[in-house]
């Protein structure tokens, strides 16, 4: 079996090259899946999160989804 390990992550600061749009759930605090939607929308999370927190928006696996256009 061939083991091996990558040190790459996609954190803010990341500047994609081909996507232009996503569709994602809401991600835990602290996770690397909310790194990948934070660098997505230039670390704009927060806002995108307060507005989905104060519309009764369901987070984590089974919750709603949101479509990012930065």
């Amino acid at each position: 079996m061939l083991k091996t390990s990558t040190q790459i992550i996609i954190a803010p600061g990341y500047r994609y090259h081909i996507v232009k749009m996503m569709v994602t759930n809401f991600h835990q605090p602290q996770s690397t899946l909310l790194l990948l939607v934070s660098a997505f929308v230039n670390g704009d999370w927060k806002t995108i999160y307060r507005y989905a927190l104060s519309h009764g928006f369901r987070f984590l696996s089974y919750g709603d989804s949101s479509l990012l256009i930065p």
